[in-house]
């Protein structure tokens, strides 16, 4: 009951005293004792109690109940009534600000605290209750966002794939061998874009569920950046390409003592997404830039593009799942892929900022804190 605060809001001063002396007897904290409703609503504001006890007769214009209506509505605490008043009309007005406790004086002490505690406890389940129903809520809007999302990701590949096999199909003798390659190439993509999309949905269920595994282990980080460019430039169609850049200073470390300790499964979703999105929202012919900065406490990612930028008014739901900029018009996405960043970021006890500017282009600085582990003999020598 201690960490229980308590707003007593009583004109009559001998009896809020009494009260308060009640109250501490039982181990509540009175923060405050107010006399009228500016005043209770005031104290309201400032200290955010557990709980008030509201006298209904109070000096002023505004009576109790209207004051309880406010703090009910403005601050979603709970209000027990100490009162003298039992009319038809007191109650009714009472009923309609839906009052955790209505005690009638004169009252005895533990009439009082079972009040109290009664009230407290249905306030916490009420809490509870409406966090279940927002999450349900959440959740609901997650699945008819998933849905939406899939089937229109699936039916665009399946279409290119069902298209290319009846014309491979159909037309076999007739194709020439470049026109073959160009339809089998067409399915690769297809499928390719399939798994992503499968991965990625599994990978966004790991991290709802709190199951995404984070394993810390030394990794080379140079070569680490090296082998997903390559990858992302022999499995997509890229338009443009990626230039990767590097700070030479504490490099020096890294390639000849230690090494620096991160998961590379959550890595390779980091670089995978932010650089796959920077090439698929740039410009033909426009670079996109990987920037390594690397230092005995962390390492920094910079990716860097020229493409259509973000809009401010989008940037507050940039990571939700499944959102995406209201001006990415027609280019294919899920809205998956920053979400994935956020969380393997935040697993690593990083941070992620966003600079962006509207058909200028966007630039993502990822910060991961680093471990160093010592290498073994035989690294330090392939190095």
């Amino acid at each position: 009951m201690s960490t229980t605060n308590i707003l007593i809001v009583e004109d009559e001063s001998i009896i809020a005293l009494d009260i308060q002396n009640s109250l501490v007897n039982a181990g509540y904290t009175v923060i405050a004792i107010a006399t009228c409703a500016e005043e209770a609503l005031d104290l309201t504001a400032q200290y955010v109690p557990n709980l008030v006890l509201m006298d209904i007769r109070l000096r002023g214009e505004i009576d109790g109940v209207e004051t309880a209506e406010k703090i009910r509505r403005e601050f979603n605490l709970p209000v027990v009534y100490l009162t003298a008043h039992a009319d038809e009309n007191t109650l009714q007005r009472a009923k309609i600000t839906e009052p955790f406790g209505y005690i009638l004086k004169p009252f005895e002490d533990r009439e009082l605290i079972t009040t109290i505690e009664i009230a407290l406890s249905r306030h916490k389940a009420e809490g509870a209750i409406r966090l279940a129903l927002e999450r349900e809520k959440e959740l609901n809007q997650l699945k008819s966002r998933f849905i939406s999302v899939v089937s229109h990701e699936f039916r665009n590949p399946l279409n290119a794939i069902l298209f290319s096999t009846e014309l491979l199909e159909r037309y076999d003798s007739e194709l020439s061998a470049e026109r073959k390659h160009g339809y089998l190439q067409r399915i690769k993509i297809s499928v390719r874009r399939m798994s992503q999309l499968l991965n990625d949905v599994l990978t966004i269920g790991e991290t709802e569920s709190g199951n995404l595994p984070f394993d810390p282990q030394p990794i080379d980080l140079l070569q680490f950046c090296k082998d997903i460019i390559d990858e992302l430039q022999l499995s997509q169609a890229m338009h443009c390409s990626i230039q990767f850049s590097h700070s030479h200073t504490n490099f020096l470390l890294l390639e000849n003592s230690s090494s620096p300790c991160l998961d590379e499964n959550l890595l390779r979703h980091i670089l995978t997404n932010l650089l796959s999105n920077a090439v698929k929202y740039s410009q033909q012919g426009k670079n996109v830039e990987l920037n390594l900065i690397y230092s005995n406490k962390d390492v920094v990612f910079r990716v860097q593009d020229c493409g259509i930028g973000i809009p401010i008014s989008d940037r507050s739901r940039l990571f939700d799942s499944f959102y995406r900029a209201s001006n990415v018009k027609t280019i294919p996405g899920t809205g998956l892929g920053l979400s994935i960043v956020k969380q393997c970021v935040d697993l690593h006890g990083g941070t992620i900022e966003v600079i962006s500017e509207v058909e200028i282009g966007t630039t993502f600085i990822v910060t991961l804190p680093l471990k160093h582990y010592p290498l073994t003999y035989e690294e330090n020598f392939s190095h």
